[in-house]
Parts: C-alpha cells; sequence; structure tokens
C-alpha cells in the first residue's frame, strides 16, 4: 500500500514539474528586459523598489503577471497583456477591448503605485504586473491581429514541431539561441547615452505604435504553414534582442520616473 501511495505522489509530481516548466517558457524574455532595465536603475528607484519587493529583482518578478494566469482569482488581468488592432491602425484610431489591454493595464499599475493611499501590497502587486508588461509591450505578437489571437492561431512549424508564429517569437528563438537570461542582458548590444535618451522618449502610446510597424514585418516574413528553422532566427533574432533591450530600457524609464 505504501509502495503504491509513492508510486502515485511521485508520478503526480513529475507531471506537476513537468507542467510548471512548460508555463515557465518564454520567462526568458520577460528576465532579461528585468535585468536590462535594472542596470538603468537611479539608486533612488532601487530603494523604492527594494522597499516594496524586498529582495526579489525584477528579474525574478519579471513572470508574475503570466504565473497568475492559472488562478482564475486574476482573471480580470488577462487582456492586459495585448493589443490587437489591424495592420494599418494606429492605436488612438484601434477599437478597445472593453476589459482593457496593455496600455490601459500599464496606467492603471502606474496609478495604484503612484497613489498615496494604496496598500505596500497593492503597490508590490502592481509593480510586479508593470515590470512584465511593458515587457510584453515589445513583442510585435503582442500587439497582433484579433482574426489569430496576435499570431497564436497562426500555424507554422518549429524545426519540424508544431508551432505558432506566437510561441516562435515569444520564446522559440529565445530557448534556441541557448542563452540564459543573464547571458542574454550581458551582452546586448553597446547603446550610448545619447541613444538611451532617444529610445526613451514618447508616451506608452508612442511605444506600442512603433512595436505595431514591427508587426507588420512579422506578418510578412511567415507564410502559414511554413517550416521555420535557422535562416528564420538568423533573419529576426537579431530584432528579438533589440526589442528586449528597448524594453529594459524603456522600463528603467518608466521605474525611475515613478520613484
Amino acid at each position: 500500500m505504501k509502495t503504491k501511495l509513492f508510486t502515485a505522489l511521485l508520478f503526480s509530481l513529475i507531471i506537476t514539474f513537468n507542467l510548471s516548466a512548460k508555463s515557465d517558457w518564454g520567462s526568458t524574455g520577460h528576465r532579461v528586459v528585468g535585468e536590462i532595465a535594472t542596470k538603468h536603475l537611479k539608486p533612488k528607484t532601487k530603494r523604492a523598489i527594494k522597499k516594496l519587493l524586498g529582495r526579489e529583482s525584477l528579474a525574478l518578478v519579471s513572470t508574475f503577471a503570466d504565473e497568475i494566469k492559472s488562478d482564475r482569482r486574476y482573471n480580470e488581468f488577462y487582456t492586459w497583456h495585448f493589443i490587437n488592432m489591424p495592420l494599418d491602425a494606429k492605436y488612438d484610431s484601434a477599437k478597445r477591448h472593453p476589459d482593457g489591454d496593455l496600455v490601459s493595464g500599464i496606467e492603471q499599475c502606474i496609478k495604484i503605485i503612484k497613489s498615496e493611499t494604496s496598500s505596500d501590497g497593492d503597490k508590490a502587486f502592481y509593480l510586479r504586473m508593470l515590470i512584465h508588461l511593458v515587457g510584453d509591450l515589445h513583442q510585435p505578437m503582442h500587439v497582433g491581429l484579433a482574426e489569430d489571437k496576435g499570431g497564436n492561431d497562426f500555424k507554422v512549424q518549429w524545426f519540424y514541431h508544431d508551432s505558432n508564429l506566437h510561441r516562435v517569437w515569444d520564446t522559440e528563438m529565445i530557448d534556441n539561441y541557448g542563452m540564459t537570461y543573464s547571458e542574454l542582458a550581458d551582452n546586448a548590444s553597446f547603446i550610448s547615452k545619447k541613444e538611451i535618451k532617444e529610445l526613451q522618449k514618447g508616451t506608452v502610446i508612442d511605444w506600442v505604435n512603433e512595436t505595431h510597424e514591427l508587426t507588420k514585418n512579422v506578418y510578412d516574413s511567415v507564410k502559414e504553414g511554413d517550416n521555420l528553422r535557422y535562416r528564420y532566427s538568423y533573419n529576426h533574432f537579431g530584432t528579438v534582442r533589440s526589442q528586449l533591450q528597448i524594453a529594459g530600457i524603456r522600463l528603467a524609464k518608466v521605474l525611475n520616473d515613478l520613484f
């Protein structure tokens, strides 16, 4: 009896581990954004963040908004991860999701963190959300088409395995590159202080529209059913790395302004 119970528990743990590992795919990109942002934070900002998050790093909490998707209590935040709009549209002219989107989600996070009446617990929660959402904003398929759910229903193959366009850009090119989040952050391209200031100009809506221009290129880069392999990564992984770096630099700007 004990042997059967132990076997059942072991099997359960294995299944849980595998499901957790699968759900964690895509975390590398967000951790790169968090790690790069950390390098551009002002001392005052670091102190304010430490007060709310304790010893948790930006890289660690950057995946929080994805992790809570499995908890129905947080379903209200689901639409904050994306914006769907036609390829020829700008954010201001696009139809808004009634439950909110990336822009309104970021704005709500900032509002709550800045509020003097918000508890430290609420501020910490929305800070974790904010760190994630700024990363999402710079992934082209998070500003994709409604009809294919931001590329999730755009079926392709990745090295002969069934995949979709969103997953290729979210995780598979990054995972295939084989670097950890810290290695990717440490090996980001050199950008001058002048270039950083240029990248940090504009509003969240400006950044959405900028990412949406890349979205058009992504859709033009592939046909449904294509088998994407080394050549696709060779052509497009530079854009992935660039967007991760820009997201980190802009996240630092948002946090420095906030604190």
